[in-house]
């Protein structure tokens, strides 16, 4: 009896091996065969095998295992049955052959038997030897840090690395293909990002998995998805004419499904795609009432902060733009869609600081940073390196940057690049908003070849930008014919846009360089074009710039009287909330009037005027030095001199020539007179 019980394993491996055999060298179905014989072990009065034990919950788990493999996993898991099978009979092979080989040639098998194994190894390690649940986690757990916290996820190297060995082992997981979209969107890789996205709807096809959820509806409802997702991939990557046709595709299909959810998206698209068309607006009108019929919060409010956002460009007052934003508000809280109340907090910043109001804009701004997530996200993730995040940061930084806080603002865009690192999907917003800023310090401190290096970067991020800064850079380099060609077809364009801000900034430079070129009067046209645009559209701070500007045309015209009354309609807005540098040239300007005026003052009063004129500069030259603008400090202090000889105050005087001197020597003046410039 003992020597029977010893041979039992014997048997039962010999049985074992015999039934790999027949598998391994018959054909496909032989596999199945077995799979089948394995669920009978379960049936009659008397199973071979009881479910509940512990072989019998193996040999269930296994057959559903199999039973969930599609057509082409099945013929992997073959093929690597029959690749098991030969490496056993091949090792059995070699080993009888080892007995009979001298020691030399022993050893030299042995080695490349090793390499052998070694490879094999590898190959294992590299398949993913990940279960499903574990692969699906695995994407799960990505996908929700590439949308939610970006900075935690893999880096877009090893995740495409991760997702490849996935692939490898199950060429038809359609979720791994749907990641390595996404993966690579973070790069802009146009091309990868479309194959992926292709192959993801191919093998959702495919497998079925739409079909067994949806019935025969499946089928369809992936191809008009795939060509709606196709259209909002052109979309991003600028191709619009590839995108329209696409989208042109899912309306089609979905109209012949009567798809109406997918119909709504499709709608949301058409607007993104036509919104230049001056019609634009009645589709997008028509989008939102169709979506809050359909019930799709989601869809309806992003209209409504589209609708916004269109209106304010169209310059709509700023009442009824917040008030239908309290609306769309009313619809995120009822609905906790926290992404859109954070979008919405996000706009309401741009919008302000549109409107030339920077204190409301900084209180949006910083609402929005210390608002908490309202959706729960998992391994201790915040929902806040989302764009809607970055915009705000880069409103913020900005805005300090303008009040010539530059240590907070570097502050700010350190913090900006630790969330959001260079290879980011949102990473061109700080980038963008860190080039303006060193920009702007390197104009006000007379750098002119260190800003025309960095306009370079700024027409990568955005070529209409860094087109208006090159502008600026010749016209501060005294090359003015270039500038005025430059800006000339920058006008053109923009006004073909319908970029109306821009278009404003441009009228005032052109504005600027004929005045520097000693033509104020053609100056005139310009600037009150200038004038009507921002009054037409309500961009308050603009239009405070261009009075400015209108005033120190009058001065040189000879008419100070008439540009001091100009300046106090446009005084008080940039005093509020205008920048450091455009309230220091406001209170310079304001001293130049006053001592004009006074030229047919009585002694007396042109004494308390002048006087008033020197509290004005000093007040100008501190908003100067905040932002380290040496300039206009120069030409202050030139100012003063000037003010303090004629009232007889020689020391006075003479500090602020010797202040002049240093800082001329510095900064050479370019050949522009320094009392008429702005």
């Amino acid at each position: 009896m003992r020597r029977c019980s010893e041979g039992l394993p014997k048997i039962r491996t010999s049985i074992f091996s015999f039934r790999i055999k027949l598998m391994a060298e018959g054909e496909l179905k032989d596999m199945e065969q077995f799979f089948d014989d394995l669920s009978d072990s379960f049936s009659g009065t008397e199973p071979e095998v009881h479910k509940t034990s512990v072989v019998g919950l193996f040999l269930r788990h296994m057959i559903l295992a199999y039973s969930k493999l599609s057509f082409s996993q099945v013929f992997k898991l073959y093929t690597a049955l029959q690749q098991y099978f030969q490496n056993g009979e091949k090792k059995t092979v070699e080993d009888a052959d080892m007995e009979l080989t001298n020691r030399e040639e022993s050893e030299r098998k042995m080695e490349k038997e090793e390499l052998d194994v070694s490879i094999r190894e590898e190959e294992v390690s590299c398949s993913g030897p990940l279960s499903q649940k574990q692969a699906e986690y695995f994407l799960s757990q990505q996908a929700s840090l590439l949308k939610n916290d970006e900075t935690k996820a893999l880096t877009p190297a090893s995740l495409q690395k991760e997702l490849n060995n996935l692939l490898k082992f199950n060429p038809d997981f359609a979720e791994a293909h749907y990641l390595s979209y996404l993966n690579n969107l973070r790069v802009q890789d146009v091309f990868s990002s479309t194959h992926s996205l292709l192959h993801y709807f191919d093998r959702l096809i495919l497998t079925g998995a739409e079909s067994k959820s949806n019935g025969e509806e499946g089928y369809g409802r992936s191809l008009r998805y795939a060509a709606l997702n196709l259209a909002a991939l052109h979309c991003r990557f600028g191709h619009y004419q590839q995108a329209e046709l696409a989208l042109q595709e899912a309306i089609r299909i979905a109209q012949e499904s009567n798809d109406h959810v997918c119909l709504q998206h499709c709608l949301s698209w058409l607007y993104v795609l036509g919104q230049k068309r001056s019609d634009s607006y009645v589709l997008l009108e028509h989008s939102v009432k169709k979506a809050v019929h359909f019930g799709l919060p989601y869809l309806a409010s992003l209209g409504i902060q589209s609708l916004v956002q269109q209106r304010a460009f169209a310059g709509k007052t700023a009442n009824k733009l917040m008030d239908a934003l309290k609306d769309s508000d009313l619809l995120h809280w009822k609905h906790s869609l926290s992404e859109l109340i954070d979008i919405s907090i996000a706009q309401k910043t741009a919008i302000w600081r549109l409107y030339g109001r920077s204190t409301m804009a900084l209180q949006q701004a910083q609402m929005l940073l210390s608002m908490n997530s309202l959706e729960s996200v998992n391994a201790g993730v915040q929902q806040n390196n989302t764009e809607s995040f970055a915009v705000a940061l880069c409103h913020l930084a900005e805005l300090h940057a303008e009040q010539g806080c530059f240590a907070a603002a570097s502050e700010v865009l350190k913090h900006l690049k630790e969330r959001f690192p260079p290879n980011s999907q949102h990473a061109q917003l700080w980038m963008l908003c860190d080039q303006k800023i060193q920009f702007d310090r390197a104009m006000n401190d007379g750098k002119y070849h260190l800003a025309d290096s960095l306009v370079t970067g700024i027409t990568a991020l955005n070529s209409i930008e860094g087109v208006y800064r090159k502008a600026i850079v010749l016209q501060a380099q005294n090359q003015m014919s270039e500038a005025h060609k430059l800006l000339q077809k920058l006008l053109v364009h923009c006004q073909k846009i319908r970029n109306t801000e821009m278009v404003i900034s441009v009228l005032l430079s052109v504005a600027e360089l004929y005045w520097r070129s000693s033509s104020p009067t053609i100056a005139l046209p310009v600037l009150l074009q200038a004038l009507a645009l921002s009054k037409e559209y309500r961009l308050q701070y603009l239009a405070s710039e261009t009075v400015l500007n209108l005033a120190f045309a009058q001065l040189i015209l000879g008419i100070p009287e008439q540009a001091l009354s100009l300046l106090h309609m446009a005084i008080e807005p940039i005093l509020a909330d205008g920048a450091v540098l455009d309230k220091g040239r406001a209170m310079f300007l304001v001293a130049k009037c006053q001592v004009a005026s006074a030229a047919s003052y009585d002694p007396l009063k042109k004494a308390e005027a002048l006087e008033a004129a020197i509290e004005n500069l000093n007040e100008a030259k501190n908003y100067f030095a905040k932002v380290d603008c040496k300039e206009q400090i120069r030409d202050v202090v030139y100012f003063q001199a000037r003010l303090y000889h004629t009232l007889g105050k020689t020391q006075e005087r003479n500090q602020c020539a010797m202040l002049f001197r240093q800082l001329h020597q510095e900064l050479p003046s370019h050949g522009v007179p320094l009392i008429n410039h702005l």
